[in-house]
């Protein structure tokens, strides 16, 4: 809600002829951009007030976006750009680089099915972001998140350019179904609702943790094992909810755009940006990267918040989570080792 607080003012302004409300110039890249996610989250980052310059690559139909887009009047200078030898240019410059990129979950489809596809593609376009603008946040939407945020590193620490304030893994849609979920089963507003999500961004690694949700409303067992259940099933919901014809391209987009214009804030130095992100962490020993409240700032991730108190129930979770979360941190290395 946030983001659309920010922009739907922004919207009316620039409709009267006023001028953005940033002085900062600030460059997106979104790399999927024609994609499901991809096209409603350029539309959303069109629209952000944070955003000066957005640059969408793909693979194909990426002029026809940038021309439909460009003709929205507010305030980023949108491109387009497409084919291998264009992701350069998409690139050069930014300072977000936000990637939906890859196929979408489809029925019966697996964590593991989608991984054969899409570190393919992850690999390559990171491999463009450590030559072309390797200071830049990288916003990771590709799933699986748990293994393609690895995979980021570890082709950023191959080029000697990986930050690891710079790499987020993108669970900010977790987090809008904890909040969208428990609002309704309580009958309360969802605005100021907050409920934080930790551990990764699949199956049984998502963790909402409504013990520490404000305003603070008392779950049932059973209410609370059905919420936690539906928002680890979020994604599968909408899979069959389409029938087959499509995955959750909508909310996806909604909640990348929400984090990439958290971290535009964080980057123009706006005090206490605090979101949920997938990062390398400290929070579990033995877990390389883990989701917690991180605080966005100048640098990137510039604190990283401990998971904070849990009842019996969440603590049980948090330890049958880990073989997982472990397994698909060590799938995303090995395939840049065997690259």
């Amino acid at each position: 809600m946030a983001l659309l607080k920010k922009i739907a003012p922004m919207c009316l302004n620039s409709a009267r002829g006023f001028s953005s409300s940033t002085s900062t110039q600030r460059k997106v890249a979104v790399l999927g951009a024609a994609g499901g996610i991809g096209q409603s989250l350029s539309m959303l980052m069109k629209m952000s007030p944070n955003c000066t310059k957005l640059a969408l690559y793909d693979v194909q139909g990426t002029p026809g976006v940038a021309c439909d887009l460009s003709h929205m009047n507010t305030g980023p200078v949108t491109t387009g750009h497409m084919g291998d030898e264009e992701l350069g240019a998409a690139l050069e410059g930014a300072d977000v680089v936000v990637i939906p990129a890859g196929v979408p979950r489809k029925p019966g489809m697996t964590r593991d099915d989608l991984f054969k596809i899409n570190a393919g593609i992850v690999a390559t376009l990171i491999e463009g972001v450590a030559k072309h603008c390797p200071n830049a946040m990288i916003t990771m939407i590709s799933n699986p998140v748990n293994s393609t945020v690895p995979i980021a590193a570890e082709i950023l620490k191959k080029h000697g350019v990986y930050d690891p304030k710079k790499l987020c893994g993108v669970t900010t849609l977790d987090v809008v179904r904890a909040k969208t979920f428990y609002a309704d089963k309580k009958g309360i507003p969802v605005t100021g609702v907050d409920v934080p999500v930790v551990g990764g961004h699949a199956g049984i690694t998502i963790l909402p943790l409504f013990s520490q949700a404000t305003p603070y409303v008392e779950l049932s067992d059973e209410e609370r094992e059905a919420l936690t259940k539906r928002t680890q099933d979020g994604g599968t919901e909408v899979v069959q909810a389409k029938a087959g014809k499509g995955s959750a391209t909508l909310s996806m987009a909604y909640a990348g755009a929400l984090f990439a214009d958290a971290c535009l804030r964080g980057l123009n130095g706006q005090k206490d940006v605090i979101e949920c992100s997938y990062v390398e962490s400290p929070v579990v020993p033995e877990l390389t990267f883990f989701s917690t409240k991180v605080r966005l700032g100048p640098t990137g991730v510039e604190e990283i918040f401990p998971i904070g108190n849990m009842n019996a129930y969440e603590a049980k979770l948090v330890e049958e989570m880990k073989p997982e979360l472990l397994d698909s941190i060590s799938k995303g290395v090995q395939f840049v080792k065997n690259m």
